[in-house]
């Protein structure tokens, strides 16, 4: 244990040594590890403890002594107080090296099999990193000041909520039509929850578009199923914002951090909107999950193509397959492709999806990829390759057990946290080798990264 104890609010000079998981610079005074947000590497800078304990602390900027090449002023005039970025001050090239470098200190963590050998290749990123994002889910509060309600993104590490009316990484149309929903919230006075209180109506907003359709999803989240005056909403929607097809309220009346319930209601228009990548069409539906960047989507998914390298007549198993997008871009060439969702109604979009296309060799089910790979596989169905698309948490014990009991002799590894894929590899490299790591950039100005893993069985 080291013997120095800072105190909170007490002042330091120190180098930044590298960057960490969350995007923030990581120094040290006496040995004693310190964590500071929009910092670089090889910056010399003075800051203020916020948090002090015996193993670390946490401490903010609040002079900059001598600052790295590679810092930019930061375009967003939020970001010094958003959560949601956390990497605009980095020139966008090193960005790039960052997610790199985060993918190799995960493996040096945990070592999985043969890791020094990996070959990682370059982060592949934008041409325009900016404006990419095609969901908006923006809190709601009233500001009691300003008599009048806002939305926006949480402060970092905090409840706090930072109106925003000028997202640069949201596609401009999805902030529009934030802007003006709220306009029409305040217009007719519409209650906002109140969390402490556990009263009010109005929550989140979630806006959504197909970037290739110009549809466009507006989703109301309410503490009850009660919203007052929503038909006189819903017409003025309807005139302010004709790209507006779908109008949908979801219940969440849980104190959660979830965003979403589960009842949603149909208000008016479609109940989902439409996405293309490449000559496939999805609907998405209000909870449905669909990668957040559109562009990079596309990316992200041949490259997974690639890495699973399909041949004609084989069968895939396509695992957190949501509306079915891997899948279903490999359905023509498949014997059979199968996949599950927690979450019904993405199901449901994957199966109409599928119908839609005139597939007849898919199969999707609802359930937990932990339950029904397992059962799959215990049954004698024995599928050439399996695409694992898991969210941030990683695989569950029970599917990484089928993986290694009965293993196909193509995996592929879509990941969207760099930590428990690394810990997931310790597991699968007993049964698998690694082919090799390709990261992608589906989320510019922020410390997260996509990385597809290509194993073939040993």
């Amino acid at each position: 244990m080291n013997a120095i104890q800072l105190k909170k609010d007490q002042t330091l000079q120190i180098k930044i040594k590298r960057l960490g998981i969350n995007g923030e610079g990581i120094g040290y005074y006496k040995r004693l590890i310190i964590f500071v947000p929009r910092v670089l590497p090889g910056e010399e800078v003075q800051v203020k403890v916020t948090n002090a304990t015996p193993k670390y602390a946490e401490a903010q900027l609040t002079k900059l002594i001598k600052a790295s090449p590679d810092r930019i002023k930061p375009p967003c005039h939020f970001y010094d107080r958003c959560g949601g970025c956390q990497l605009q001050h980095l020139t966008y090239k090193k960005q790039l090296d960052f997610k790199k470098d985060l993918l190799k200190q995960a493996l040096e963590k945990f070592k999985p099999k043969d890791y020094q050998k990996y070959i990682l290749k370059d982060t592949i990123g934008m041409d325009d990193p900016w404006h990419y994002r095609n969901k908006a889910q923006f809190q709601l509060q009233y500001n009691a000041v300003q008599k009048k309600a806002e939305a926006g993104l949480y402060e970092m590490n905090s409840h706090r909520l930072v109106a925003i009316d000028d997202c640069l990484v949201q596609e401009k149309t999805t902030q529009k039509v934030l802007n003006t929903v709220v306009q029409l919230i305040n217009k007719y006075a519409i209650p906002i929850y109140n969390e402490r209180k556990n009263s009010g109506i109005l929550r989140t907003l979630m806006v959504r578009i197909g970037i290739e359709t110009g549809e466009v999803q507006l989703v109301f989240v309410t503490s009850t199923p009660k919203l007052p005056l929503k038909n006189a909403l819903i017409r003025e929607i309807n005139e302010k914002l004709p790209e507006v097809v779908s109008i949908m309220q979801n219940v969440q009346k849980q104190k959660t951090s979830l965003v979403m319930g589960d009842t949603t209601i149909h208000l008016w228009g479609k109940e989902a909107i439409s996405e293309k990548i490449q000559d496939l069409t999805f609907d998405l539906s209000a909870r449905a999950f669909f990668q957040l960047n559109p562009k990079q989507t596309r990316v992200l998914y041949e490259e997974a193509r690639k890495a699973l390298d399909l041949a004609p007549n084989e069968t895939l198993v396509d695992a957190y397959c949501g509306v079915g997008t891997i899948g279903l871009s490999l359905a023509h060439q498949a014997k059979e492709v199968r996949g599950m969702d927690i979450i019904p109604q993405a199901i449901e979009d994957a199966k109409n999806n599928a119908k839609n296309k005139g597939f007849h060799n898919t199969k999707y089910e609802v359930g937990t990829a932990e339950e029904l790979i397992p059962k799959w596989l215990k049954a004698g169905f024995k599928p050439d390759a399996i695409v694992v698309d898991p969210p941030r948490t990683g695989l569950g014990e029970p599917l990484l057990r089928a993986l290694s009991q009965y293993p196909a002799k193509k995996l592929v590894y879509v990941s969207c946290n760099v930590s428990t894929l690394a810990r997931d590899l310790t597991a699968l490299t007993k049964i698998y080798k690694v082919d090799y790591l390709q990261s992608v950039d589906m989320f510019p100005q922020t410390a997260r990264c996509e990385v597809v893993v290509k194993l073939s069985k040993i």
